[in-house]
């Protein structure tokens, strides 16, 4: 009897791919699938037409969970903190308004702070409006200030961090103004107390003395006599005598307030010269 001649298909090796059983995967054909477990550690895909963004971490990029931590933007170092220093120039018509914005690491942050600050104190004063912006613009400067303080020294840095220097209060235009400020504080009670005294000097009369003339700048009632010479035409009263005890002043004279006398307590008569 003749072999019929193998059928489509069959024979010991499968035609078109790895079948049921197969170690080169599942079967092709349709069939019940079982969907993918994912993983411990699996990512979901999130779908878009250019697949899921891949993070990229850096050499201070953020751990899983961890919020980013910047770097400042001078040096590349860790920690920085945001902040703008401002700065301003009076130039009597004109001005200028600077500013500088984080984030700054600790370093980087005070020396721009102090460079900022220390020239504002000396270039920021010349202008008729910039004597107003001034003060303002230094103490918006003291909030990031406080910001860099806080912050650890700064690590990881890329390019060498700027160096704070001196500390503001002992660079020169810091010191003048301290020098201005202790000034004007003791030189302006001083003046006010001598103008008072100077005014003091002034009102206080001079003391008369018996066969000095007088002339009254003021009337009888409020007297303002001031010596000057007999032989004066401006001279109106001669001071006659000083009445003690029964020794009166005559008819027509007049009298002196006592505080024309060197004790401020005796009289003088003051007889008319016309």
């Amino acid at each position: 009897m003749a072999t019929p001649p193998p059928q489509h298909g069959a024979g010991p090796y499968p035609p078109y791919g790895p079948q049921q059983g197969s170690p080169f995967g599942p079967p092709a054909g349709p069939g019940p699938s079982t969907p993918p477990v994912p993983g411990p550690y699996s990512v979901p895909q999130q779908p878009g037409p250019y697949g899921a963004p891949q993070q990229q971490a850096g050499p201070h990029g953020p751990h899983p969970g961890q919020p980013a931590v910047p770097d400042c933007r001078i040096c590349g170092s860790v920690p920085a903190a945001p902040g703008t220093v401002r700065g301003h120039q009076g130039m009597l018509v004109l001005m200028r308004f600077l500013r500088t914005e984080g984030p700054l690491c600790r370093d980087c942050g005070l020396a721009t702070y102090r460079r900022m600050q220390s020239d504002t104190l000396w270039q920021g004063w010349w202008g008729p409006l910039s004597v107003f912006i001034t003060p303002v613009t230094l103490l918006m400067n003291l909030g990031p200030r406080a910001a860099y303080y806080r912050l650890a020294p700064p690590e990881g840095a890329i390019l060498r961090p700027l160096d704070p220097g001196r500390p503001l209060w002992r660079r020169p235009p810091a010191l003048l103004l301290i020098a201005a400020a202790v000034l004007i504080s003791f030189a302006l009670p001083t003046l006010v107390l001598l103008g008072i005294l100077a005014g003091g000097a002034d009102d206080k009369p001079t003391p008369l003395i018996v066969g000095s003339c007088v002339r009254n700048e003021g009337d009888l009632k409020n007297q303002k006599l001031l010596v000057t010479d007999c032989g004066s035409p401006n001279a109106e009263y001669r001071v006659s005598k000083q009445p003690t005890g029964d020794e009166q002043c005559g008819p027509r004279d007049y009298l002196a307030k006592p505080e024309y006398s060197a004790d401020g307590t005796k009289l003088h008569c003051l007889t008319p010269l016309r």
